[in-house]
């Protein structure tokens, strides 16, 4: 099962009124593992903005207008995701805006019934409850204190192991079934196992004056001591 875990960050909050993606990050998961496989990408949203207006992002467009527009990255990004489920919080703004932009872009748009949304779940899960991204971290004892400002690949990151505490903990039962099957395994063919003999056995580390007065002993033992079983 393959998953994408993904991010954007805007101009705005209105797709259709002309707000534009200016980045892009997702992290691919592979039966809910990460398989360190990114994308990551600046746009330039094509668009005049006041200096400062990125303030929120850490961006401006002094700095975006160096990166390729949208249509020239939306093929890269449709073929990353490839048939994935796209997994994202708050994902009906994401998905909002990559469908308007692969749209412009005259792109195939991604089917909103491919996409995962980890705000419906943490609600389903802890209804009253904040459900912030930054929420759910503090919620499960995620590090996200390098998230001073957003970041699409470093939201997606977090976001990634946000997910897997909502869906069963970062450690999937699949894989502890595993881990568990291994471990049974490996006692059994512990409880199995069998030293082959030497080829040459080992020389006695017992001298000659040891061995006879442990004789000597033996003799004051009676007539049936052990040790002359083993001998024998």
């Amino acid at each position: 099962m393959r998953e994408i875990v993904w991010d954007t960050e805007t101009t705005g909050f209105n797709a259709e009124g002309g707000d534009r993606l200016v980045e892009i990050g997702a992290v691919e998961l592979e039966q809910h593992i990460p398989t360190g496989r990114t994308y990551h990408q600046y746009v330039n949203p094509e668009r005049d903005m006041p200096q400062g207006a990125f303030e929120v992002h850490g961006l401006s467009i002094d700095f975006l207008k160096d990166y390729p527009v949208f249509a020239k990255i939306g093929q890269d990004f449709l073929d990353f995701i490839g048939d994935a489920t796209l997994i994202a919080h708050n994902a009906n703004f994401d998905m909002k805006f990559i469908n308007a932009e692969l749209g412009r872009a005259g792109l195939p748009l991604v089917p909103m019934n491919r996409s995962l949304d980890t705000l419906e779940i943490a609600r389903k899960k802890f209804p009253g409850a904040q459900n912030s991204l930054d929420a759910l971290c503090r919620r499960f004892g995620i590090d996200n204190s390098a998230r001073e400002k957003h970041g699409a690949l470093l939201d997606s990151e977090i976001l990634a192991e946000v997910y897997l505490e909502l869906v069963g903990g970062r450690q999937p039962d699949f894989a502890l079934n595993v881990v568990a099957g291994r471990d049974a395994m490996a006692n059994v063919a512990a409880s199995q196992w069998q030293a082959a003999p030497r080829a040459t056995p080992l020389p006695s580390k017992i001298t000659a004056e040891e061995k006879s007065a442990h004789d000597e002993f033996i003799t004051t033992l009676g007539d049936d001591p052990i040790w002359k079983k083993w001998d024998a």
